[in-house]
Protein backbone atom coordinates (compact mmCIF):
# COMPACT_ATOMS: atom_id res chain seq x y z
CA UNK A 1 0.00 0.00 0.00
CA UNK A 2 3.02 2.32 -0.03
CA UNK A 3 2.80 3.45 -3.67
CA UNK A 4 -0.80 4.79 -3.53
CA UNK A 5 0.08 6.75 -0.40
CA UNK A 6 3.10 8.26 -2.14
CA UNK A 7 1.11 9.05 -5.29
CA UNK A 8 -1.55 10.73 -3.18
CA UNK A 9 1.09 12.76 -1.37
CA UNK A 10 2.69 13.77 -4.67
CA UNK A 11 -0.70 14.92 -5.99
CA UNK A 12 -0.86 17.18 -2.95
CA UNK A 13 2.43 18.87 -3.90
CA UNK A 14 4.94 17.36 -1.50
CA UNK A 15 7.13 19.47 0.73
CA UNK A 16 10.27 20.65 -1.03
CA UNK A 17 13.80 21.14 0.25
CA UNK A 18 16.95 22.03 -1.68
CA UNK A 19 20.56 20.90 -1.45
CA UNK A 20 23.58 20.57 -3.68
CA UNK A 21 24.09 16.81 -3.45
CA UNK A 22 21.64 14.10 -2.42
CA UNK A 23 23.13 10.79 -1.27
CA UNK A 24 20.91 7.70 -1.18
CA UNK A 25 22.31 5.30 1.42
CA UNK A 26 24.51 5.66 4.50
CA UNK A 27 27.12 2.92 4.20
CA UNK A 28 30.79 3.58 3.54
CA UNK A 29 30.36 4.76 -0.05
CA UNK A 30 27.45 7.08 0.74
CA UNK A 31 29.10 8.63 3.77
CA UNK A 32 32.41 8.95 1.91
CA UNK A 33 30.60 10.95 -0.77
CA UNK A 34 28.71 13.02 1.78
CA UNK A 35 31.77 13.96 3.83
CA UNK A 36 33.89 14.73 0.76
CA UNK A 37 31.19 16.89 -0.83
CA UNK A 38 30.48 18.76 2.40
CA UNK A 39 34.19 19.45 2.94
CA UNK A 40 34.24 20.96 -0.57
CA UNK A 41 31.49 23.34 0.45
CA UNK A 42 28.39 21.58 -0.84
CA UNK A 43 25.13 21.35 1.07
CA UNK A 44 24.51 17.61 1.43
CA UNK A 45 21.49 15.51 2.40
CA UNK A 46 21.80 11.77 3.12
CA UNK A 47 18.59 9.73 3.00
CA UNK A 48 18.57 6.25 4.52
CA UNK A 49 15.79 3.68 4.16
CA UNK A 50 16.48 2.07 7.56
CA UNK A 51 15.96 3.78 10.91
CA UNK A 52 19.72 3.65 11.60
CA UNK A 53 22.80 4.74 9.68
CA UNK A 54 25.52 2.40 8.49
CA UNK A 55 24.11 -0.01 5.92
CA UNK A 56 26.00 -3.24 5.33
CA UNK A 57 29.29 -1.54 6.22
CA UNK A 58 28.42 -1.52 9.93
CA UNK A 59 28.21 -5.31 9.81
CA UNK A 60 31.49 -5.74 7.94
CA UNK A 61 35.07 -6.35 8.99
CA UNK A 62 35.85 -2.81 7.87
CA UNK A 63 39.00 -3.58 5.85
CA UNK A 64 39.80 -1.49 2.78
CA UNK A 65 42.15 -2.53 -0.05
CA UNK A 66 43.98 0.67 -1.02
CA UNK A 67 47.39 0.13 -2.65
CA UNK A 68 49.87 2.99 -2.26
CA UNK A 69 48.18 4.28 0.86
CA UNK A 70 50.09 6.76 3.06
CA UNK A 71 50.18 4.44 6.09
CA UNK A 72 52.15 1.89 4.09
CA UNK A 73 54.49 4.57 2.82
CA UNK A 74 55.10 5.85 6.35
CA UNK A 75 56.04 2.27 7.27
CA UNK A 76 58.65 2.23 4.50
CA UNK A 77 56.63 0.22 1.96
CA UNK A 78 57.16 1.87 -1.42
CA UNK A 79 55.95 -0.32 -4.26
CA UNK A 80 55.95 0.46 -7.96
CA UNK A 81 52.49 1.90 -8.82
CA UNK A 82 52.35 -0.59 -11.67
CA UNK A 83 52.55 -3.58 -9.30
CA UNK A 84 48.87 -3.54 -8.22
CA UNK A 85 47.90 -2.90 -11.84
CA UNK A 86 49.86 -5.96 -12.89
CA UNK A 87 48.15 -7.99 -10.17
CA UNK A 88 44.69 -6.84 -11.26
CA UNK A 89 45.47 -7.39 -14.95
CA UNK A 90 46.42 -10.98 -14.18
CA UNK A 91 43.43 -11.49 -11.90
CA UNK A 92 40.73 -9.83 -13.99
CA UNK A 93 41.81 -10.86 -17.47
CA UNK A 94 39.41 -9.61 -20.15
CA UNK A 95 37.28 -7.96 -17.43
CA UNK A 96 40.07 -5.48 -16.64
CA UNK A 97 38.58 -1.99 -17.21
CA UNK A 98 41.56 0.40 -17.58
CA UNK A 99 39.54 3.58 -17.06
CA UNK A 100 37.93 2.51 -13.81
CA UNK A 101 40.94 0.59 -12.46
CA UNK A 102 43.13 3.65 -13.08
CA UNK A 103 40.52 5.87 -11.41
CA UNK A 104 40.54 3.58 -8.37
CA UNK A 105 44.31 3.12 -8.04
CA UNK A 106 45.08 6.78 -8.76
CA UNK A 107 42.54 8.07 -6.25
CA UNK A 108 42.62 5.60 -3.36
CA UNK A 109 45.85 6.94 -1.77
CA UNK A 110 44.46 10.49 -1.97
CA UNK A 111 41.18 9.28 -0.45
CA UNK A 112 42.98 7.87 2.59
CA UNK A 113 45.10 11.00 2.96
CA UNK A 114 42.06 13.27 2.65
CA UNK A 115 40.07 11.55 5.38
CA UNK A 116 43.10 11.15 7.63
CA UNK A 117 44.03 14.85 7.42
CA UNK A 118 40.65 16.55 7.30
CA UNK A 119 38.09 14.41 9.13
CA UNK A 120 37.45 12.30 12.22
CA UNK A 121 38.25 9.16 10.21
CA UNK A 122 41.65 7.86 11.31
CA UNK A 123 43.17 4.61 10.17
CA UNK A 124 45.20 1.66 11.40
CA UNK A 125 47.36 -0.22 8.91
CA UNK A 126 47.12 -3.78 7.72
CA UNK A 127 50.64 -3.81 6.35
CA UNK A 128 51.21 -7.45 7.29
CA UNK A 129 48.20 -8.74 5.34
CA UNK A 130 49.14 -10.29 1.97
CA UNK A 131 47.02 -10.30 -1.15
CA UNK A 132 44.91 -13.45 -1.41
CA UNK A 133 46.54 -15.02 -4.46
CA UNK A 134 50.26 -14.90 -3.80
CA UNK A 135 51.08 -17.05 -6.82
CA UNK A 136 49.75 -14.39 -9.22
CA UNK A 137 52.33 -11.93 -10.64
CA UNK A 138 51.99 -8.55 -8.97
CA UNK A 139 50.60 -9.91 -5.69
CA UNK A 140 51.90 -8.06 -2.65
CA UNK A 141 52.91 -9.56 0.67
CA UNK A 142 51.55 -6.51 2.50
CA UNK A 143 50.96 -2.78 2.47
CA UNK A 144 47.61 -2.75 0.67
CA UNK A 145 45.18 -2.75 3.60
CA UNK A 146 43.87 -0.16 6.03
CA UNK A 147 41.05 -0.21 8.57
CA UNK A 148 39.35 2.47 10.64
CA UNK A 149 41.12 2.99 13.95
CA UNK A 150 39.12 1.93 17.05
CA UNK A 151 36.66 4.60 18.15
CA UNK A 152 35.20 5.47 21.53
CA UNK A 153 31.47 5.68 20.92
CA UNK A 154 31.15 8.38 23.55
CA UNK A 155 32.91 10.77 21.18
CA UNK A 156 29.98 10.45 18.77
CA UNK A 157 27.67 12.06 21.33
CA UNK A 158 23.92 11.72 20.68
CA UNK A 159 24.70 10.52 17.14
CA UNK A 160 25.62 7.10 18.55
CA UNK A 161 21.92 6.32 18.98
CA UNK A 162 21.40 6.70 15.22
CA UNK A 163 24.14 4.21 14.24
CA UNK A 164 23.65 0.55 13.43
CA UNK A 165 25.02 -1.84 16.05
CA UNK A 166 27.51 -4.60 15.31
CA UNK A 167 26.17 -7.70 13.60
CA UNK A 168 24.84 -10.03 16.27
CA UNK A 169 26.45 -13.18 14.90
CA UNK A 170 29.99 -11.78 14.60
CA UNK A 171 30.10 -10.11 18.02
CA UNK A 172 30.19 -11.58 21.51
CA UNK A 173 27.27 -10.30 23.57
CA UNK A 174 27.26 -7.26 21.29
CA UNK A 175 31.01 -6.66 21.60
CA UNK A 176 32.85 -6.33 18.27
CA UNK A 177 36.32 -7.89 18.11
CA UNK A 178 38.96 -6.37 15.84
CA UNK A 179 40.96 -8.53 13.45
CA UNK A 180 44.63 -8.66 14.37
CA UNK A 181 46.04 -8.58 17.91
CA UNK A 182 42.59 -8.14 19.49
CA UNK A 183 41.19 -11.27 17.83
CA UNK A 184 44.39 -13.21 18.44
CA UNK A 185 44.10 -12.43 22.15
CA UNK A 186 40.59 -13.91 22.26
CA UNK A 187 41.73 -17.05 20.42
CA UNK A 188 44.79 -17.54 22.64
CA UNK A 189 43.39 -16.48 26.01
CA UNK A 190 43.79 -20.01 27.42
CA UNK A 191 47.41 -20.20 26.22
CA UNK A 192 48.74 -16.78 27.22
CA UNK A 193 48.35 -14.77 30.42
CA UNK A 194 48.84 -11.53 28.44
CA UNK A 195 45.96 -12.52 26.15
CA UNK A 196 43.81 -13.56 29.09
CA UNK A 197 44.35 -10.18 30.77
CA UNK A 198 43.53 -8.33 27.53
CA UNK A 199 40.26 -10.24 27.15
CA UNK A 200 39.31 -9.65 30.79
CA UNK A 201 39.82 -5.90 30.44
CA UNK A 202 37.95 -5.71 27.11
CA UNK A 203 35.00 -7.71 28.38
CA UNK A 204 34.76 -5.88 31.70
CA UNK A 205 34.66 -2.53 29.92
CA UNK A 206 32.04 -3.90 27.56
CA UNK A 207 29.81 -5.02 30.44
CA UNK A 208 30.07 -1.53 31.92
CA UNK A 209 29.12 -0.02 28.56
CA UNK A 210 26.11 -2.32 28.30
CA UNK A 211 24.98 -1.29 31.78
CA UNK A 212 25.47 2.44 31.17
CA UNK A 213 24.70 2.84 27.45
CA UNK A 214 22.85 -0.30 26.39
CA UNK A 215 25.30 -1.03 23.57
CA UNK A 216 28.98 -1.51 22.74
CA UNK A 217 30.99 1.70 22.94
CA UNK A 218 34.44 0.24 22.12
CA UNK A 219 33.86 0.43 18.38
CA UNK A 220 36.07 -1.45 15.90
CA UNK A 221 35.79 -2.81 12.35
CA UNK A 222 32.84 -1.62 10.27
CA UNK A 223 31.04 0.08 13.14
CA UNK A 224 34.13 2.20 13.84
CA UNK A 225 34.33 3.19 10.17
CA UNK A 226 30.67 4.25 10.13
CA UNK A 227 30.89 6.08 13.46
CA UNK A 228 33.94 8.07 12.33
CA UNK A 229 32.38 8.89 8.94
CA UNK A 230 29.01 9.84 10.43
CA UNK A 231 30.67 12.07 13.02
CA UNK A 232 32.70 13.75 10.29
CA UNK A 233 29.54 14.33 8.26
CA UNK A 234 27.73 15.76 11.26
CA UNK A 235 30.61 18.16 11.97
CA UNK A 236 30.46 19.35 8.35
CA UNK A 237 26.73 20.05 8.51
CA UNK A 238 25.42 17.08 6.51
CA UNK A 239 21.69 16.49 7.02
CA UNK A 240 20.69 12.90 7.85
CA UNK A 241 17.19 11.60 7.16
CA UNK A 242 16.50 8.05 8.37
CA UNK A 243 13.41 5.93 7.66
CA UNK A 244 13.35 7.88 4.40
CA UNK A 245 13.58 5.67 1.28
CA UNK A 246 14.06 7.38 -2.08
CA UNK A 247 11.15 6.34 -4.29
CA UNK A 248 11.65 8.22 -7.57
CA UNK A 249 14.37 10.28 -9.22
CA UNK A 250 13.60 13.77 -10.48
CA UNK A 251 14.76 14.18 -14.08
CA UNK A 252 14.65 17.43 -16.01
CA UNK A 253 16.15 17.96 -19.44
CA UNK A 254 17.76 14.55 -19.27
CA UNK A 255 19.60 15.39 -16.03
CA UNK A 256 18.95 13.95 -12.58
CA UNK A 257 18.20 16.80 -10.19
CA UNK A 258 16.87 15.17 -7.04
CA UNK A 259 14.41 12.59 -5.78
CA UNK A 260 11.03 12.02 -4.19
CA UNK A 261 11.64 10.62 -0.73
CA UNK A 262 9.08 8.93 1.49
CA UNK A 263 9.00 10.22 5.07
CA UNK A 264 6.79 9.66 8.10
CA UNK A 265 4.92 12.86 7.26
CA UNK A 266 4.48 12.08 3.58
CA UNK A 267 6.41 12.44 0.35
CA UNK A 268 9.20 15.01 0.19
CA UNK A 269 10.78 16.46 -2.92
CA UNK A 270 14.51 16.98 -2.48
CA UNK A 271 16.06 19.11 -5.20
CA UNK A 272 19.79 18.50 -5.68
CA UNK A 273 21.59 21.07 -7.84
CA UNK A 274 24.72 18.92 -8.33
CA UNK A 275 22.99 15.57 -8.60
CA UNK A 276 22.34 12.30 -6.77
CA UNK A 277 24.72 9.59 -5.55
CA UNK A 278 23.19 6.10 -5.43
CA UNK A 279 24.80 4.12 -2.60
CA UNK A 280 21.97 1.94 -1.33
CA UNK A 281 23.86 -1.35 -0.98
CA UNK A 282 23.19 -3.32 -4.14
CA UNK A 283 20.65 -6.16 -4.34
CA UNK A 284 21.79 -9.03 -2.04
CA UNK A 285 18.25 -9.37 -0.65
CA UNK A 286 16.31 -9.03 -3.91
CA UNK A 287 14.99 -12.56 -4.44
CA UNK A 288 13.93 -11.89 -8.04
CA UNK A 289 17.37 -10.70 -9.12
CA UNK A 290 19.01 -13.51 -7.17
CA UNK A 291 16.89 -16.07 -9.05
CA UNK A 292 17.85 -14.48 -12.36
CA UNK A 293 21.56 -13.93 -11.78
CA UNK A 294 22.90 -16.24 -9.05
CA UNK A 295 23.98 -19.74 -10.11
CA UNK A 296 22.19 -22.73 -8.60
CA UNK A 297 19.69 -20.55 -6.75
CA UNK A 298 16.34 -21.66 -8.25
CA UNK A 299 14.10 -19.86 -5.74
CA UNK A 300 16.51 -17.17 -4.55
CA UNK A 301 16.09 -18.32 -0.96
CA UNK A 302 18.99 -20.79 -1.14
CA UNK A 303 21.45 -17.90 -0.77
CA UNK A 304 22.35 -16.64 2.73
CA UNK A 305 23.01 -12.93 2.28
CA UNK A 306 24.88 -11.13 5.06
CA UNK A 307 23.80 -7.47 4.50
CA UNK A 308 20.67 -6.01 6.13
CA UNK A 309 17.40 -6.84 4.40
CA UNK A 310 17.06 -3.21 3.30
CA UNK A 311 19.83 -3.81 0.75
CA UNK A 312 17.36 -5.05 -1.83
CA UNK A 313 18.17 -3.34 -5.11
CA UNK A 314 16.16 -0.16 -4.83
CA UNK A 315 19.15 2.04 -5.63
CA UNK A 316 19.83 0.07 -8.80
CA UNK A 317 16.17 0.30 -9.80
CA UNK A 318 16.35 4.08 -9.40
CA UNK A 319 19.40 4.14 -11.66
CA UNK A 320 17.68 2.01 -14.28
CA UNK A 321 14.70 4.35 -14.27
CA UNK A 322 17.00 7.17 -15.40
CA UNK A 323 18.53 5.11 -18.22
CA UNK A 324 21.28 3.33 -16.32
CA UNK A 325 22.23 -0.27 -17.12
CA UNK A 326 22.74 -3.19 -14.78
CA UNK A 327 26.14 -4.65 -15.67
CA UNK A 328 25.96 -8.44 -15.47
CA UNK A 329 28.94 -9.36 -17.68
CA UNK A 330 31.12 -10.12 -14.69
CA UNK A 331 32.83 -13.19 -13.29
CA UNK A 332 30.39 -13.47 -10.39
CA UNK A 333 27.24 -11.52 -9.51
CA UNK A 334 28.06 -11.62 -5.80
CA UNK A 335 30.93 -11.24 -3.33
CA UNK A 336 30.72 -14.86 -2.23
CA UNK A 337 31.14 -15.92 1.39
CA UNK A 338 30.59 -19.28 3.14
CA UNK A 339 27.71 -18.81 5.58
CA UNK A 340 25.95 -20.95 8.19
CA UNK A 341 22.39 -20.42 9.36
CA UNK A 342 22.03 -19.63 13.08
CA UNK A 343 18.80 -20.19 14.98
CA UNK A 344 18.78 -17.91 18.02
CA UNK A 345 17.02 -18.70 21.28
CA UNK A 346 14.41 -16.02 20.54
CA UNK A 347 13.41 -17.85 17.36
CA UNK A 348 15.09 -15.42 14.96
CA UNK A 349 17.45 -16.63 12.23
CA UNK A 350 20.88 -15.14 11.67
CA UNK A 351 23.73 -15.71 9.22
CA UNK A 352 27.33 -16.33 10.29
CA UNK A 353 30.23 -15.75 7.83
CA UNK A 354 33.04 -18.32 8.07
CA UNK A 355 36.05 -16.04 7.68
CA UNK A 356 38.36 -17.05 10.53
CA UNK A 357 37.82 -20.73 11.31
CA UNK A 358 38.53 -22.35 7.91
CA UNK A 359 42.24 -21.50 7.92
CA UNK A 360 43.02 -22.78 11.41
CA UNK A 361 44.76 -26.16 11.85
CA UNK A 362 42.41 -29.10 12.38
CA UNK A 363 39.34 -28.46 10.20
CA UNK A 364 38.30 -29.49 6.69
CA UNK A 365 35.38 -28.70 4.41
CA UNK A 366 33.58 -31.53 2.64
CA UNK A 367 30.65 -32.09 0.29
CA UNK A 368 27.80 -34.58 0.76
CA UNK A 369 30.15 -37.13 -0.85
CA UNK A 370 32.49 -36.75 2.11
CA UNK A 371 35.22 -35.43 -0.19
CA UNK A 372 37.15 -32.19 0.16
CA UNK A 373 36.82 -29.75 -2.75
CA UNK A 374 39.10 -26.78 -2.00
CA UNK A 375 42.00 -25.41 0.02
CA UNK A 376 40.00 -24.32 3.07
CA UNK A 377 42.57 -21.65 4.03
CA UNK A 378 42.05 -19.78 0.77
CA UNK A 379 39.80 -16.72 0.64
CA UNK A 380 36.10 -16.85 1.46
CA UNK A 381 35.21 -16.07 -2.16
CA UNK A 382 37.40 -18.94 -3.38
CA UNK A 383 35.83 -21.41 -0.94
CA UNK A 384 32.29 -20.50 -1.96
CA UNK A 385 32.85 -20.35 -5.71
CA UNK A 386 34.47 -23.79 -5.50
CA UNK A 387 31.49 -25.05 -3.50
CA UNK A 388 29.00 -23.78 -6.08
CA UNK A 389 30.99 -25.50 -8.84
CA UNK A 390 31.69 -28.78 -7.03
CA UNK A 391 28.45 -29.63 -5.18
CA UNK A 392 26.76 -32.61 -6.85
CA UNK A 393 24.18 -31.59 -9.45
CA UNK A 394 20.59 -32.09 -8.36
CA UNK A 395 21.51 -31.63 -4.70
CA UNK A 396 21.37 -28.67 -2.36
CA UNK A 397 24.59 -26.64 -2.66
CA UNK A 398 26.09 -27.19 0.78
CA UNK A 399 29.27 -28.20 2.55
CA UNK A 400 30.17 -29.18 6.09
CA UNK A 401 33.12 -27.99 8.14
CA UNK A 402 34.42 -30.95 10.17
CA UNK A 403 36.65 -30.69 13.26
CA UNK A 404 37.44 -32.43 16.52
CA UNK A 405 36.92 -31.40 20.14
CA UNK A 406 40.38 -29.84 20.51
CA UNK A 407 39.74 -27.55 17.54
CA UNK A 408 36.29 -26.46 18.72
CA UNK A 409 37.50 -25.67 22.23
CA UNK A 410 40.58 -23.80 20.94
CA UNK A 411 39.15 -21.79 18.02
CA UNK A 412 35.41 -22.30 18.01
CA UNK A 413 33.51 -23.51 14.95
CA UNK A 414 31.43 -20.84 13.27
CA UNK A 415 29.02 -19.23 15.70
CA UNK A 416 29.98 -21.68 18.47
CA UNK A 417 32.67 -19.94 20.52
CA UNK A 418 35.85 -21.49 21.95
CA UNK A 419 36.44 -22.34 25.62
CA UNK A 420 35.27 -21.18 28.13
CA UNK A 421 31.96 -20.55 26.31
CA UNK A 422 29.94 -23.79 26.50
CA UNK A 423 29.39 -25.71 23.28
CA UNK A 424 26.31 -27.66 24.45
CA UNK A 425 23.67 -25.04 23.55
CA UNK A 426 24.82 -25.07 19.92
CA UNK A 427 24.51 -28.84 19.75
CA UNK A 428 21.04 -28.77 21.31
CA UNK A 429 19.86 -26.02 18.94
CA UNK A 430 20.99 -28.07 15.95
CA UNK A 431 23.57 -25.55 14.81
CA UNK A 432 26.34 -28.07 15.43
CA UNK A 433 26.18 -31.82 14.91
CA UNK A 434 28.26 -33.83 17.41
CA UNK A 435 29.21 -37.51 17.38
CA UNK A 436 31.74 -39.82 19.02
CA UNK A 437 33.17 -41.06 15.72
CA UNK A 438 33.65 -39.71 12.20
CA UNK A 439 31.36 -42.41 10.80
CA UNK A 440 28.57 -41.49 13.22
CA UNK A 441 29.06 -37.79 12.41
CA UNK A 442 28.75 -38.48 8.69
CA UNK A 443 25.57 -40.49 9.20
CA UNK A 444 24.01 -37.76 11.36
CA UNK A 445 24.77 -35.09 8.74
CA UNK A 446 23.66 -37.09 5.71
CA UNK A 447 27.22 -37.27 4.39
CA UNK A 448 28.65 -40.40 2.74
CA UNK A 449 30.06 -42.44 5.62
CA UNK A 450 32.64 -44.18 3.47
CA UNK A 451 33.63 -40.94 1.74
CA UNK A 452 34.14 -38.94 4.93
CA UNK A 453 35.93 -41.77 6.73
CA UNK A 454 38.42 -42.14 3.87
CA UNK A 455 38.86 -38.38 3.55
CA UNK A 456 39.64 -37.84 7.22
CA UNK A 457 42.05 -40.78 7.31
CA UNK A 458 43.98 -39.54 4.27
CA UNK A 459 43.99 -35.98 5.56
CA UNK A 460 45.26 -37.05 9.00
CA UNK A 461 48.07 -39.18 7.56
CA UNK A 462 49.48 -36.11 5.80
CA UNK A 463 48.52 -33.58 8.46
CA UNK A 464 50.72 -35.24 11.07
CA UNK A 465 53.63 -34.16 8.87
CA UNK A 466 52.10 -30.71 8.29
CA UNK A 467 51.34 -31.53 4.66
CA UNK A 468 48.33 -31.25 2.37
CA UNK A 469 49.37 -32.70 -0.99
CA UNK A 470 45.79 -32.63 -2.32
CA UNK A 471 45.21 -28.86 -2.06
CA UNK A 472 48.45 -27.32 -0.76
CA UNK A 473 46.96 -25.79 2.34
CA UNK A 474 49.44 -23.50 4.06
CA UNK A 475 51.51 -23.04 0.89
CA UNK A 476 50.87 -19.29 0.43
CA UNK A 477 51.50 -16.25 2.60
CA UNK A 478 47.77 -15.59 2.74
CA UNK A 479 47.08 -19.18 3.88
CA UNK A 480 49.64 -18.95 6.64
CA UNK A 481 48.27 -15.61 7.79
CA UNK A 482 44.91 -17.35 8.25
CA UNK A 483 46.48 -20.08 10.37
CA UNK A 484 47.57 -20.15 14.00
CA UNK A 485 51.08 -18.77 14.66
CA UNK A 486 51.10 -20.47 18.08
CA UNK A 487 50.45 -23.93 16.68
CA UNK A 488 53.58 -26.05 17.36
CA UNK A 489 53.41 -28.08 14.14
CA UNK A 490 55.32 -27.33 10.93
CA UNK A 491 52.25 -25.89 9.17
CA UNK A 492 50.06 -23.29 10.95
CA UNK A 493 47.09 -24.30 8.79
CA UNK A 494 47.20 -28.10 9.09
CA UNK A 495 46.59 -30.48 12.00
CA UNK A 496 44.96 -33.93 12.24
CA UNK A 497 41.31 -34.38 13.22
CA UNK A 498 41.49 -37.21 15.73
CA UNK A 499 40.32 -36.28 19.25
CA UNK A 500 36.61 -36.97 19.67
CA UNK A 501 33.91 -36.01 20.03
CA UNK A 502 33.73 -34.61 16.51
CA UNK A 503 31.70 -31.66 15.25
CA UNK A 504 30.19 -30.47 11.98
CA UNK A 505 28.47 -27.27 10.89
CA UNK A 506 26.56 -26.94 7.64
CA UNK A 507 27.88 -24.15 5.42
CA UNK A 508 26.08 -22.75 2.37
CA UNK A 509 26.73 -20.10 -0.28
CA UNK A 510 26.18 -16.54 0.88
CA UNK A 511 27.67 -13.15 0.16
CA UNK A 512 28.88 -9.87 1.60
CA UNK A 513 26.96 -8.12 -1.16
CA UNK A 514 26.62 -7.97 -4.91
CA UNK A 515 29.15 -7.33 -7.69
CA UNK A 516 26.61 -6.82 -10.47
CA UNK A 517 25.63 -3.16 -10.42
CA UNK A 518 25.08 -0.01 -12.43
CA UNK A 519 27.57 0.60 -15.20
CA UNK A 520 29.75 3.63 -14.44
CA UNK A 521 32.76 5.49 -15.78
CA UNK A 522 35.94 6.62 -14.04
CA UNK A 523 34.15 9.57 -12.41
CA UNK A 524 31.55 7.23 -10.85
CA UNK A 525 28.93 8.64 -13.23
CA UNK A 526 26.20 6.21 -14.20
CA UNK A 527 26.25 5.66 -17.96
CA UNK A 528 23.46 4.60 -20.32
CA UNK A 529 23.40 1.82 -22.92
CA UNK A 530 25.59 3.96 -25.21
CA UNK A 531 28.12 4.47 -22.37
CA UNK A 532 27.18 8.15 -22.23
CA UNK A 533 27.16 9.66 -18.71
CA UNK A 534 23.72 10.49 -17.32
CA UNK A 535 24.08 14.07 -16.05
CA UNK A 536 23.68 14.38 -12.29
CA UNK A 537 23.68 10.65 -11.53
CA UNK A 538 26.46 8.81 -9.71
CA UNK A 539 26.76 5.35 -8.17
CA UNK A 540 29.20 3.97 -5.63
CA UNK A 541 29.58 0.95 -3.40
CA UNK A 542 27.47 -2.07 -4.31
CA UNK A 543 25.13 0.02 -6.49
CA UNK A 544 28.10 0.40 -8.86
CA UNK A 545 29.28 -2.60 -10.89
CA UNK A 546 32.39 -4.06 -9.29
CA UNK A 547 35.62 -2.45 -10.49
CA UNK A 548 37.12 -5.90 -9.92
CA UNK A 549 34.97 -7.41 -12.67
CA UNK A 550 33.32 -9.82 -10.27
CA UNK A 551 36.59 -11.27 -8.99
CA UNK A 552 37.98 -11.16 -5.43
CA UNK A 553 41.74 -10.46 -5.54
CA UNK A 554 42.12 -9.54 -1.88
CA UNK A 555 40.32 -8.75 1.33
CA UNK A 556 38.92 -5.22 1.38
CA UNK A 557 38.05 -5.02 -2.32
CA UNK A 558 34.47 -4.07 -1.45
CA UNK A 559 35.12 -1.20 0.96
CA UNK A 560 38.33 0.10 -0.65
CA UNK A 561 36.60 0.93 -3.96
CA UNK A 562 33.40 1.95 -2.11
CA UNK A 563 35.23 4.61 -0.12
CA UNK A 564 37.27 5.68 -3.15
CA UNK A 565 34.44 6.04 -5.65
CA UNK A 566 32.28 7.84 -3.08
CA UNK A 567 35.17 10.29 -2.80
CA UNK A 568 35.56 10.44 -6.61
CA UNK A 569 31.84 11.05 -7.18
CA UNK A 570 31.71 13.87 -4.65
CA UNK A 571 34.78 15.60 -6.04
CA UNK A 572 33.35 15.42 -9.55
CA UNK A 573 30.01 16.80 -8.39
CA UNK A 574 31.83 19.60 -6.56
CA UNK A 575 33.96 20.42 -9.60
CA UNK A 576 37.13 19.88 -7.59
CA UNK A 577 40.43 20.31 -9.40
CA UNK A 578 43.85 19.19 -8.22
CA UNK A 579 44.13 16.99 -5.14
CA UNK A 580 44.31 18.83 -1.84
CA UNK A 581 46.41 16.11 -0.23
Amino acid sequence: MIQPVIDSAMNQQPEQIACDLLVVGSGASGLSAAVTAAWHGLKVVVVEKDDVLGGATAWSGGWMWVPGNPLAKRAGIHEDPQQPRLYLKNQLGDRYDPERVDAFLDNCPHMVAFFDQHTALKFADGNAIPDMHGNIPGAATGGHQVIAAPYDGREAGPLIKRLRKTMRETSFMGMPIMAGPDLMAFLSMTRSFKSFWHVCKRFTLHLLDLAMHGRAMQLVNGVALIARLAKSAEQLGVTFMTSAPARRLLIEGGAVCGAIVETASGAMEIRAARGVVLAAGGFPNDLKRRRELFPRTPTGAEHLALPPTSCNGEGISLGESAGGCLETNIASPAAWAPVSRVKHSDGSIGHFPHIIDRGKPGVIGVLSTGKRFVNEANGYYDYTSALVAAAPQGEEVASWLICDHVFQRRYGLGYSRPFPVPVGPHVRSGYLTRADSIAELAQACGISVEGLTQTVKAFNDNARRGEDPEFGRGSTAFNRKQGDPLYPGPNPCVAPIENGPFYAVKVMPGSFGTFAGLRTNGHAQVVNASNTPIPGLYAAGADMASVMGGYYPSGGINLGPAMTFGYVAARHAAGAGAYEC
